[in-house]
């Protein structure tokens, strides 16, 4: 991940530095090296940390930590510098023009830099604590009606390798929250893990808590493949059966490119689930077929599937599924008045979307993320309750 926007990570920590030592102190700190060597200090370690960084064969490092701390360094350091860089550079034109007397750039740029500090550890410390319940309903004329009132609790994108520093406590309030909600059935939509399978052993405990009348079911998130660690072909097969023999082992019902019936009172509805379909250079794995096969015409079919573009590319043409749930796009960990840079990248990316006919996509935020920061999106827990329409 570092290699790919190294060059302009450079560029990104070495001007603010630039710009402070040589356009605004450069006569002040004449004969001062101390004061000079102290400045730049900040600025060479992170040099060297985004250059081990992009050594790395892998998209990240394997120690979630160490790309946590890099970012947040970053936040605190970097990113607060040039802020004020930028607003400098903004007032001493607005001087040089005849806008301004001084250059009160400064002096909004101290500001917005500490602001941009304090979210940064925000986002990263506190942004992530507790989960929201998020309440939705869902009517169709194909819902049996045994199944009126039926509850189906949503979770996705728990990442679990991002529990760092003790922190898998909180991991331990969203499932109390599941259990809580005393839904039918539990879904879980992708991304149990960040890069390997050994991220769920700490996790493992936690979650075979969770507890369902008709059962756990999950599908496979663009995590949760192993690819992200850049190994052999052995060694990534290897980790993958692992990631689907630790699923089982928590007795969650994985479905990979599969469907279950679910039948109450002499009726029945169907639970697809289907692999990762994600847009390009994201793998498309998923084989909508194959997950419908045997699943009648005009059942009630809930599809599971990790990336919510897969709907209206993939579900809503090739498979006659009623409501497909979903994560991948958690929210876009930030929103600020209503704005998120998911809505950038994304058609639907958080909450109910439907089609003329009727059928529906449900996305959820999720509980976690591989880099661990939000701000103005909780981690959430979803209950959805379907409806037969008259």
């Amino acid at each position: 991940m570092i290699s790919r926007i190294y060059i302009l990570l450079i560029l990104a920590i070495v001007l603010p530095f630039f710009y402070v030592d040589y356009g605004m102190m450069r006569e002040r700190w004449r004969g001062c090296k101390w004061k000079r060597l102290l400045w730049w200090l900040p600025c060479i370690g992170m040099l060297v940390y985004t250059s081990l960084l992009a050594r790395l064969r892998s998209f990240a490092p394997l120690e979630t930590w160490q790309l946590f701390l890099y970012l947040l360094l970053l936040g605190v350091i970097i990113v607060p510098a040039a802020v004020f860089a930028l607003c400098s550079m903004a007032g001493a034109l607005c001087k040089r023009k005849g806008w301004a007397r001084r250059n009160h750039g400064r002096r909004v740029g101290m500001v917005l830099g500490v602001v941009c500090m304090l979210l940064v550890v925000y986002g990263a410390f506190f942004g992530g604590k507790g989960v929201n319940v998020r309440h939705v309903e869902y009517s169709s004329d194909h819902l049996p009606a045994s199944f009126d009132g039926y509850r189906i609790a949503l979770f996705s994108d728990a990442h679990v390798g991002s529990y760092i520093w003790g922190s898998i406590g909180q991991l331990d309030i969203v499932v109390d929250s599941l259990n809580a909600q005393h839904a039918n059935m539990i879904a879980f939509t992708g991304d149990l893990q960040n890069m390997h399978p050994d991220e769920l052993l700490p996790a493992i405990p936690v979650l075979k808590k969770l507890s369902a009348r008709d059962g756990i079911f999950s599908v496979l998130g663009n995590h949760d493949y192993g690819d992200y660690l850049r190994a052999d072909a052995i060694t990534t097969q290897k980790n993958h059966q692992l990631m689907l023999d630790r699923q089982k082992e928590m007795g969650w019902c994985l479905l990979i490119d599969d469907n279950r019936v679910i039948r109450h009172n002499g009726d029945s509805i169907f639970v697809a689930g289907m692999q990762n379909d994600g847009k390009v250079p994201i793998p498309v794995k998923g084989n909508p077929e194959k997950a419908m096969k045997g699943v009648p015409q005009e059942a009630f079919t809930v599809m599971l599937e990790h990336d919510p573009t897969s709907w209206r590319r993939t579900v809503l043409p090739r498979t006659s599924a009623q409501l497909t749930l979903s994560g991948h796009t958690h929210g876009g960990q930030l929103n600020i008045a209503g704005i998120s840079p998911a809505a950038i990248t994304n058609n639907e990316y958080d909450g109910m979307y439907n089609d003329e006919s009727g059928r529906a996509l449900f996305v959820t935020s999720g509980i976690s993320g591989f880099v661990p920061f939000r701000i103005g999106i909780k981690p959430e827990v979803v209950v959805i309750t379907l409806h037969r329409k008259n």
